[in-house]
């Protein structure tokens, strides 16, 4: 008799034992099948959508904030439906899927003589969210600004002083100043050049705070420093004050728009979201406070991947922006989203609603 042993899978089976081992792998090459099968099935039913149906005075910003709990996903939403030409109006009766981490706008039916006569979109401009300014966001200011006066010296002649300090203007009674006029502090920094154009836009004017008359002579004042956003120092501006602190609500552009950002309040090369910017459109081209830009970069195709020429492809929605300020020919606007780092010279567009 050999010396050695079948190993198990080797050895042979009769009758009963040889069924029951049958069996076993039966059951095993069952589950084995179920365990490929069961994932795929689970893959399926979480990539089922909830259809819901568009209902007057839905936004896209809206759909976000209630179906994903982001509500600044709507950018990502606007570049996935180009079609859409206002975020603040989609038609009711539109469908759209809801999945986990998405929304999908269903593409609308074209219209046939025999069909029912399309949805009109919403006529009210829906103000689901608002933004509150506190009156320290900066501007450019344009040819012909002249400030009401300056700060031209400080109590013990400090370099920089803050709020509860003693400063001393060129503002008096002469000018028509009284005792409790307030006024907004500011700062003057370098000319800003537009980013394609190389054509100086304005000078950017940046808040240092409030200040109130306390004492009125003929041609000064002595005054208290009321807010202090940043130091404050001899040679600062003053301007009539003004409540600068108000809700923004959104509201839809009347006119198509394009322009650039020309540069941030903090002059910071990276922008991103909550940071304050200029952009080159303002009170003559359209834009006012309330307007939603979206801020766009074009795609360079590489020619060596394709068979033919490409000249252009559709831009990239990195971010959006909400206008706060308006001036003349620039205005100052928050960024509201930001997909990607968003820099100087990058473009910025709205639409009308259609």
């Amino acid at each position: 008799m050999p010396a050695f042993a079948l190993p198990a899978h080797q050895v042979p089976l009769h009758g009963r034992g040889r069924e029951v081992t049958m069996k076993r792998m039966l059951a095993a090459s069952l589950l084995l099948a179920l365990s490929l099968v069961a994932p795929l099935g689970v893959l399926a039913a979480a990539e089922e959508p909830t259809v819901y149906v568009i209902q007057k005075g839905d936004t896209l910003w809206g759909l976000s904030e209630r179906f994903l709990k982001d509500p600044y996903y709507w950018p990502n939403l606007w570049a996935r439906n180009p079609a859409i030409g206002n975020p603040h109006f989609i038609y009711p009766g539109q469908r759209v899927r809801v999945y986990p981490d998405r929304i999908e706008i269903e593409p609308r039916m074209p219209a046939t003589p025999e069909a029912a006569p399309s949805p009109r979109p919403s006529e009210e401009p829906v103000a689901e969210r608002s933004f509150l300014v506190s009156g320290s966001e900066g501007y450019l200011v344009e040819k012909g600004f002249k400030p009401a006066g300056r700060i031209i010296t400080t109590s013990q002649n400090r370099v920089i002083v803050g709020e509860d300090d003693i400063v001393y203007v060129d503002i008096g009674a002469d000018q028509g100043a009284r005792v409790g006029d307030r006024f907004s502090v500011y700062k003057k920094l370098d000319a800003v050049s537009h980013p394609v154009t190389n054509v100086i836009l304005g000078e950017k004017m940046i808040p240092l705070g409030t200040l109130q008359l306390t004492e009125v002579e003929g041609k000064a004042s002595k005054a208290i420093v009321t807010k202090s956003y940043q130091e404050i120092g001899p040679g600062s501006l003053i301007l009539p004050w003004r409540d600068k602190r108000r809700l923004i609500p959104l509201k839809a552009a009347q006119q198509d728009m394009g322009g650039f950002f020309v540069d941030s309040q903090g002059g910071n090369k990276a922008i991103s979201e909550g940071d304050l910017v200029f952009i080159d459109l303002g009170k003559s081209q359209g834009a006012q406070p309330g307007y939603l830009f979206y801020v766009l970069r074009d795609v360079v195709p590489d020619q060596q991947y394709a068979d033919i020429s490409v000249k252009k492809l559709p831009p990239e929605v990195i971010g959006a922006l909400v206008v706060v300020a308006s001036g003349e020919t620039t205005s100052t606007a928050l960024v509201v989203k930001s997909i990607d780092t968003i820099y100087r010279g990058d473009r910025v567009e709205v639409r009308a609603a259609r």
